[in-house]
């Protein structure tokens, strides 16, 4: 049986302040997190919606150091931007702070002193990467060089970007300072670990066997880690910029950013609630959840829960943490460092009016437990097929006949038949199912059922077709656009979570409001009626601390699926588009954007490929280098080799002799381009048979990284059979 609380605390992992939000942490974090919150106000919930910016670490010193600002211009910048990039969307937190603030510095702070001051700490002291030029000591994303698995020039200290292998700075093939280009040294420094391996017996019997219903992807990420073995995870690193450490003989330290920002949870709901916060953290009666991406399991299910557990003081523990996997964008691994990305804030200037597609689409295909993938095709085919043939299509006839047969006021119910019945009946099934989907972080599904109320809908009236049955029977007329309207209150009722801007479209519409939970975004003063105007869609209601004020004729989540929300006689508004049919221009305009960037990418790609040099090979002595024979050699003639693609026969004079050489090389030269070119060639190398073809040779050419290969030339022409050496 599942426990039941007074209250929700749900938190969206705080987005890093170097840069713009994209569709895929929509999909991965922030748009089922609002699903939940905007879900669980309609029943009534206390929820309170907390979230942030991440502004610590060191990609914001890089990116400071990239624009010749400092790192706060660069916070300051994308915090505005992810702000605005949250609102635009329709997500609202109660509160979104940032990690810079006074209120956190402090609280992360206090936290690093009372476990240092308890003894919760271990000290070491380590070597680490120092640049001896910028007199700094390195971290991983501060040391670049050459990728030991697949070559690549700018390989980070702790991945490859091109082949995506993890790597440590010692693998790094020729490492150097991202500051400077010096090559870093190694240097002693002493820092202060957490030792996650004393709260691992623990971690096991809290999650491992008191929380099995997490999800799959969560559950067994985590148990793979408590099976390895957890080890000391280092809470304090070498830097400038971050909230510092706040003992003595620690200047040039902060605190790692993963120690640093969770507590941001707690920083921001002191900041809006600092005389009740304590009720949202330290309650048996509060429900915890987390809304993370993939990538940040292990933080939140590791290691916060073990610094709240070390930290004592009756801090509660997640009840759940619905991660979802990564989502890509038209087949492809969306990537911040390759612009292959949607940005929301470009999104909202390009296409006005489709904040709630976007919500829809990334819903529908949301990647709850396996990697998914976002294409723009998909993006029209959904809202003109779906949200627009569907779900607009139906309210549009219902409530465009409710005005035309019954001057816009909703008509009596009269007799039902089987067929009004039959559709009245499945509303509750899927209100049910619905229901269970959302309490249990199954979005994707849960959408399906509430498109399912919009296609119950559709379907009855194209069934029953009022517009017919008026010519002969306006009682019955009157019947079935009452169900229809019924239906369309549903609608607005079930897609609030979904589709907000839609729902409060269709409410005008109906001429009704909705009545939500407390909404905490003005902290402790609480005032009536003092909204900003449009500030918050979703709440149509005037609160008073506790108590609700309702004006009109509200919606409640309780009413979906009752065949009386609107009573007979209440005075419905005009028709409105719903959703907008997208044309192929908007979408194409999309696509050929990305193709811009994936050609340029390309394109980039290729060229520092061709930069890139092979690591050296192994030593040799000058003996072995005496035994090759390179000599010059003009060629006299050449020819493909029958059924091949890749070879040419050359027929050279090598100063010696007149020989024939067969070479790989028919992909960059045509035989044409051949004949009378001075080439270098192995003259002492074995001589082999080749497709029928004895080749007494090689030629030398230099091969680049991208594949393309170039003949070695003498610079000016000499005699054939010189010797290079």
């Amino acid at each position: 049986m599942e426990k039941s609380f007074k209250r929700t605390l749900v938190t969206c992992a705080l987005p890093y302040a170097n840069g713009p939000v994209h569709i895929g942490h929509l999909a991965g974090v922030y748009v089922p997190a609002d699903i939940y919150v905007r879900y669980l106000r309609m029943r009534g919930q206390d929820v309170l919606f907390i979230c942030g910016s991440d502004e610590h670490g060191v990609p914001i010193t890089i990116k400071a150091r990239q624009n010749g600002c400092t790192p706060q211009d660069i916070v300051d910048r994308y915090h505005k931007v992810i702000k605005d990039s949250f609102n635009g969307l329709g997500i609202n937190f109660d509160i979104y702070s940032r990690t810079s603030s006074a209120v956190h510095h402090e609280g992360a702070a206090e936290f690093f002193r009372k476990l240092y001051d308890e003894g919760k700490f271990i000290t070491r002291e380590t070597e680490q990467y120092y640049d001896p030029e910028a007199k700094q000591f390195l971290a991983d994303r501060y040391i670049v060089g050459t990728c030991p698995k697949c070559g690549a020039e700018g390989a980070y200290g702790d991945q490859c970007e091109k082949c995506g292998s993890t790597l440590s700075p010692e693998e790094l093939i020729n490492p150097r300072s991202k500051l400077s280009g010096a090559a870093p040294v190694k240097k002693a420094t002493t820092h202060w670990y957490l030792p996650l391996q004393d709260y691992e017996q623990w971690l096991s019997e809290w999650i491992l066997e008191g929380h099995k219903e997490w999800r799959t992807n969560v559950y067994g990420q985590v148990k793979s880690w408590i099976d390895g073995g957890l080890q000391p995870r280092a809470v304090s690193r070498d830097l400038d910029w971050g909230v510092p450490v706040p003992i003595e003989g620690a200047e040039g330290k902060v605190l790692y950013v993963w120690f640093d920002a969770p507590i941001g949870y707690i920083s921001n709901t002191r900041e809006l609630l600092p005389q009740s916060w304590e009720k949202w953290w330290k309650s048996q009666d509060t429900k915890l959840v987390h809304f993370i991406g993939k990538d940040n399991i292990v933080f939140h299910c590791i290691v916060f829960p073990s610094m709240l557990k070390a930290y004592g003081d009756g801090y509660i523990l997640p009840e759940n943490v619905p991660a979802n996997e990564f989502l890509n964008l038209e087949g492809d691994k969306l990537s911040t460092s390759r612009n292959w990305a949607v940005w929301v804030h470009e999104f909202l200037q390009q296409m006005p009016g489709c904040e709630d597609v976007m919500r829809y689409v990334l819903t529908a295909n949301a990647p709850e437990t396996k990697d998914n993938d976002f294409s723009w095709k998909d993006f029209q085919m959904r809202n003109n097929s779906e949200l627009v043939a569907v779900f607009g299509n139906f309210v549009n006839r219902a409530v465009v006949l409710t005005g035309k047969y019954f001057g816009g006021k909703v008509p009596a119910c009269g007799p039902l038949t089987d067929v009004d019945s039959a559709a009245l009946a499945e509303i509750p099934a899927l209100r049910a199912s619905m229901e269970d989907n959302l309490d249990h972080y199954k979005f994707r599904e849960a959408l399906k059922d509430a498109m399912n109320i919009a296609r119950v809908g559709n379907k009855y009236i194209s069934d029953t077709e009022p517009w017919k049955v008026a010519k002969t029977d306006m009682e019955r007329a009157a019947t079935i656009l009452n169900i229809s309207l019924q239906i369309c209150a549903d609608l607005a009722i079930a897609f609030e979570p979904f589709t907000p801007f839609a729902a409060q479209r269709l409410r005008q519409m109906l001429n009704v409001g909705i009545i939500a939970g407390e909404d905490h975004r003005r902290g402790e003063q609480q005032t009536v009626n003092t909204y900003p105007e449009g500030e918050y869609a979703a709440l149509h209601t005037v609160h008073s601390g506790d108590k609700v004020a309702v004006e009109g004729l509200c919606l409640r989540w309780d009413d979906l699926g009752r065949s009386d929300i609107l009573p007979a006689g209440h005075a419905i508004g005009e028709a409105a588009l719903l959703f907008a049919k997208i044309e192929d221009e908007p979408i194409n305009a999309q696509l050929a954007r990305l193709d811009a960037i994936r050609s340029q990418r390309e394109a980039e790609e290729a060229a520092a490929a061709a930069k890139t040099v092979t690591p050296q090979k192994e030593e040799c002595t000058f003996e072995d280098f005496g035994k090759m024979d390179i000599r010059t050699a003009t060629v006299l003639e050449a020819e493909r080799v029958p059924k091949t693609d890749k070879l040419l026969k050359l027929t050279i004079d090598t100063g010696i002799d007149r020989r024939v050489i067969v070479s790989g090389i028919a992909e960059h030269y045509k035989p044409e381009e051949m004949v009378g070119r001075q080439i270098c060639i192995l003259a002492n190398l074995k001589p082999r048979v080749i497709r029928g073809i004895e080749s007494h040779g090689m030629i030398l050419m230099a091969k680049q990284n991208d594949g393309t290969m170039r003949v070695v030339s003498p610079e000016k022409t000499v005699s054939n059979g010189a010797e290079v050496g």
